[in-house]
């Protein structure tokens, strides 16, 4: 499998991210963290404005490949495995590592390294390790 480098666009996509991540935090003291802002959504005791806060920057996610494709005209090209299994067990590995790590990729690693959290950098340089373990194996060991 080939994967094509954009780095305009990922420039693009990431100064997108930190400067929606300094915004959440300037204007609601809150951190963009994706899974605590999902969570908030079906939490009982979360209160209105947290929950809606939540909403609107989950619905910001959810609207980003309309936009793009209002935008450019195509959709944004993605490959996704086609295994339900698969699809399942990963979910199920991304969700326990969120709630083991009490946060996500974009919790610790965009808000968390930002603000010199020593567990953040912990938990990011984990992550990180752990996906290049995994691609390097996919890719050069079991030629996935």
């Amino acid at each position: 499998m080939e994967t094509e480098f954009t780095p305009w666009l990922s420039l693009g996509g990431g100064m997108m991210i930190g400067a929606s991540a300094v915004l959440l935090m300037a204007t609601n003291g809150r951190i963009a963290g994706i899974s605590g802002l999902t969570s908030k959504l079906f939490a009982r005791d979360s209160d209105g404005e947290a929950r809606g806060i939540a909403a609107l920057f989950v619905l910001g996610l959810l609207l980003a490949a309309p936009l793009w494709l209002f935008v450019s005209g195509g959709w944004p090209q993605q490959w996704v495995p086609s295994n339900p299994l698969l699809m399942g067990l990963a979910g199920l590995l991304v969700g326990f590592g969120a709630t083991y790590g009490n946060g996500c990729t974009s919790g610790h690693g965009v808000c968390g390294i930002s603000r010199g959290s020593a567990r953040s950098i912990v938990a990011t340089l984990t992550f990180m390790t752990t996906a290049f373990a995994t691609v390097f194996i996919l890719r050069h060991v079991i030629g996935a």
